[in-house]
């Protein structure tokens, strides 16, 4: 039974979350042909003051929504 880790900054609605443990789920079913039920998804968010790239926070490079500025 796979499980699948998916870490990413806080800010996406509810329905974006489904899509992606769909989509995922049924990509992680063909690869390892198993049925959709045998997936996990844990999906953690963090805010963008937690995570810096390059020395920078995220927060104040990018503000506090998700993706590209």
């Amino acid at each position: 039974m796979p499980i699948v880790s998916i870490r990413m900054a806080r800010g996406r609605d509810i329905d974006q979350k489904r899509r992606l443990a769909a989509e995922v789920t049924g990509a992680v079913a063909r690869a390892l042909d198993l049925p959709p039920e045998q997936v996990s998804i844990q999906i953690e968010e963090f805010d963008r003051e937690n995570w810096a790239t390059g020395g920078e926070l995220h927060i104040d490079k990018f503000g506090p929504g998700f993706g590209k500025p």
